[in-house]
């Protein structure tokens, strides 16, 4: 299979793109994948496509830009050029965006496709049915928040129009069957990018470490983190450190800076910036827990998977898709009320408080995170564009055998 995959690749800030890497690596090295083709957003830097495996050919286009009115037309150009046996888009609502008309032109690709023949299948990460539009950053006027509705709704059934709709959770199947009645949607589970061997669980010598991770300033805020650790730090007497790692949400231009100027008195918080590839095992290897300080959420968390993956005991909120996680996947952790500072330092306290029930945490969520690894997810990938072919050969078999009786 000559694969193309329509996405934001690294170095692109866009969202999404560490997911495509991860799967651009197993696709690499699936056997029935003979060719990638890589369609990505423009960027000043050169797509990291350097991996120490082997694998197929991979081949970078880069032929659109966020926010661009162009995408629909650049896109479908690069797909005439490279001829791809099949397509999968790696896809959220904004991926094209955040100007409403640029990101529907951007979402009309799967359906570009299904009308020129061409397997499709779309990697909707989320659904605007199950995110909360006030605490995500996008509007908390109530009439604002009628009208994403009625757009979302409109995206939607744009997408289902491509040949398959995979999504990560199976509450987002039952909303698209029973809302849309869709037929054509799929689970297939986030995965989890990297599955190092085992830890042995022990943290390294000083302050421990209360991470968070992702892309901050909407849904996701440190100050709350920030107050609690401090809370614990003078209740325990504990030596703790407050790791960011990570950027601004593009929603949220300066939120951090911000942060870190009114927090300059705590002691003891660190900002990383941007983490590479390569420092993201260290980021989670050093640290004692993960921390999910969100008010919301909007699709499966690749963050967690990550610290399962590392062998994390994690605090979270317990809602909306991390909810999810916790009751199809297994991960566990200590809840707290979403900006309930309180209540996020009982939480971080018994962990760092209490080695065996951290290690639990940890050994528990290493193995949720095993379940489903990435070359598993591509092979899901390749048996589902497999079916969509097999299905349009007896179609066109059944039209050319009832096209023969006719002239007959």
């Amino acid at each position: 299979m000559k694969l193309a995959i329509v996405t934001a690749y690294p170095p692109s800030k866009v969202t999404l793109t560490e997911y495509a890497y991860h799967l651009v690596k197993q696709f690499r090295q699936n056997q029935n994948v003979t060719e990638l083709i890589l369609l990505t957003d423009r960027t000043e830097g050169a797509k990291d496509i350097q991996f120490a495996e082997a694998g197929c050919k991979v081949t970078v286009t880069e032929c659109w830009s966020f926010n661009s009115y162009k995408n629909i037309f650049s896109v479908t150009k690069a797909i005439n050029k490279t001829k791809p046996d099949s397509v999968l888009f790696n896809l959220q609502f904004m991926k094209f965006g955040d100007k409403k008309v640029a990101a529907a032109l951007g979402l009309m690709l799967p359906l570009v496709c299904k009308l020129k023949k061409i397997p499709n299948i779309v990697l909707l990460h989320n659904i605007l049915e199950e995110v909360d539009l006030g605490s995500a950053g996008f509007t908390s006027n109530q009439l604002m928040q009628k009208i994403y509705g009625f757009i979302g709704t409109s995206l939607t059934k744009l997408i289902l129009q491509s040949d398959r709709v995979a999504v990560t959770m199976q509450k987002y199947v039952d909303v698209l069957e029973v809302k849309y009645l869709a037929t054509n949607v799929k689970l297939i589970p986030h995965g989890t990018f990297e599955i190092p061997e085992e830890p042995d669980y022990t943290l390294p010598e000083g302050p421990l470490q209360i991470m968070t991770f992702g892309k901050f300033g909407t849904y996701k805020k440190v100050e709350g983190m920030i107050e609690a650790v401090e809370i614990v730090r003078t209740k325990t007497g504990l030596d703790l450190e407050v790791v960011i790692a990570g950027t601004d949400n593009p929603n949220a231009p300066g939120y951090l800076a911000k942060v870190e100027a009114d927090y300059k008195h705590v002691p003891k918080v660190r900002f990383t910036g941007y983490v590479e590839e390569e420092d993201i095992p260290i980021i989670f290897n050093e640290s004692a827990v993960v921390v999910f300080p969100y008010t919301s959420t909007t699709g499966s968390s690749g963050v967690m998977h990550q610290a399962g993956s590392y062998g994390k005991a994690i605090v979270m909120p317990y809602l909306g898709d991390l909810a999810l996680l916790v009751q199809d996947e297994g991960y566990q952790g200590e809840f707290f009320e979403p900006t309930n500072v309180e209540s996020l330092a009982s939480a971080i306290e018994a962990i760092v408080t209490n080695e065996t029930h951290r290690l639990k945490l940890a050994k528990t969520n290493y193995k949720a995170a095993t379940v489903h690894p990435m070359s598993q997810i591509a092979q899901l990938y390749i048996e589902t564009f497999q079916h969509i072919i097999d299905g349009n050969r007896v179609v066109n078999l059944e039209i050319n055998s009832s096209t023969h009786r006719v002239i007959l």
